[in-house]
């Protein structure tokens, strides 16, 4: 049983290796290989998994973004989400609806606009004083997050350790100290 589920994940990771990009009719899904919207061009969607978009060009619905970064220099007609990353958009950029970021940041140049909704969760909010944003703001800042996630680390830690030094402290009053190894034999006339 263990070989079969061993040779499955074998089987499911090579396959996985060798997958080509997935594409509709100007859709760009890439895994782990940037996306590039050239100036004057334009593609559907943008996903990208382990990889960053950088938008010269125009984009006509969504960019969704796993541990990468996100530039757009044009436009981008519909939502821009982006988790574990960076999301820029240059001066006079424009965004349809929301812009959603998890644990990263979110830079705004000067006249960009947000159609909808703006939320930065645990990341920095840097947004120039003439963007527009034309719905809700939400910005959390990381230290909300990760103090608590730290003391969670540090109990955890404290726990382990005490668990572990009570043990060697049981193990050490039944069977007392192991004994000392012999000394060295002195060396041969």
């Amino acid at each position: 049983m263990t070989q079969r589920l061993f040779s499955a994940f074998l089987l499911s990771s090579a396959l996985l290796l060798v997958t080509t990009p997935a594409r509709a009719d100007k859709d760009a899904v890439q895994f782990g290989s940037s996306i590039v919207v050239p100036e004057g061009q334009s593609i559907h969607d943008a996903v990208c998994f382990f990889c960053s978009v950088n938008a010269k060009g125009d984009i006509d619905h969504d960019v969704v973004v796993f541990f990468g970064n996100v530039h757009i220099a044009h436009q981008s007609k519909h939502d821009v989400v982006v988790f574990f990353g960076t999301m820029r958009a240059d001066d006079e950029a424009a965004i349809g609806h929301d812009v959603v970021n998890f644990f990263g940041s979110v830079r705004l140049g000067e006249n960009v606009t947000v159609g909808n909704d703006l939320v930065v969760m645990f990341g920095g909010l840097h947004a120039a004083d003439s963007a527009n944003i034309q719905g809700s703001r939400v910005a959390q800042p990381p230290w909300i997050f990760w103090p608590p996630l730290l003391i969670l680390a540090l109990i955890i830690v404290i726990v382990v350790r005490e668990i572990r030094a009570s043990q060697r402290r049981r193990y050490l009053a039944a069977y007392g100290y192991p004994p000392a190894p012999p000394p060295p034999a002195p060396p041969l006339p």
